[in-house]
């Protein structure tokens, strides 16, 4: 992100966050007040970015790369680590709306992208409610709606694509 009036370039998603909150705060906070609220907050961020999205990630790219060029075993650690990041989340999600509690924070923006490619990698709905009931939330808000019309014209160029749910799609 360039923020032009700073003259300061922001590379990095949470920290987008965290500078938007500091220097350009709008209605919807974040990032809890409450400083243990705010710590669960950038936990769960920085979980479903490392422990769900890189897992993806790796899997993604190896069904890129060239015939005799896959990492087989790369692959395979990151499908037990998407195993383990669903049971870590299953356990750790209450009756609570949110990952942190019951406002939406930056860890719930996180969340998004990460379950919804890793659903079409290794799918939780069978086997994880309470992250199925979760995801179905977040799929509710009108800002994520939004996130998810933007990015369906390039479904495409997802080597998945045809794993995505047609409701994401208009045509």
């Amino acid at each position: 992100m360039r923020d032009r009036k700073r003259e300061k370039t922001i590379p990095e998603t949470s920290i987008i966050i965290e500078y938007l909150e500091e220097f350009y705060p709008g209605p919807q906070k974040l990032i809890p007040k409450e400083s243990k609220l705010a710590l669960e907050a950038r936990l769960w961020d920085r979980f479903f970015d490392l422990y769900i999205s890189v897992p993806i990630q790796k899997i993604v790219v190896d069904r890129l790369r060239p015939e005799g060029k896959n990492d087989a075993f790369g692959v395979e650690e990151a499908y037990n680590t998407l195993k383990i990041s669903y049971d870590m989340v299953e356990k750790h999600l209450g009756s609570q709306g949110f990952i942190t509690g019951e406002n939406f924070t930056m860890a719930d923006c996180s969340a998004v992208p990460a379950l919804f490619y890793a659903d079409t990698i290794v799918s939780f709905r069978n086997t994880h409610p309470k992250i199925t009931n979760y995801f179905e939330n977040l799929l509710g808000r009108s800002s994520v709606k939004r996130t998810i019309a933007e990015a369906e014209p390039y479904f495409y160029m997802y080597p998945l694509s045809d794993q995505i749910p047609k409701r994401f799609r208009n045509g």
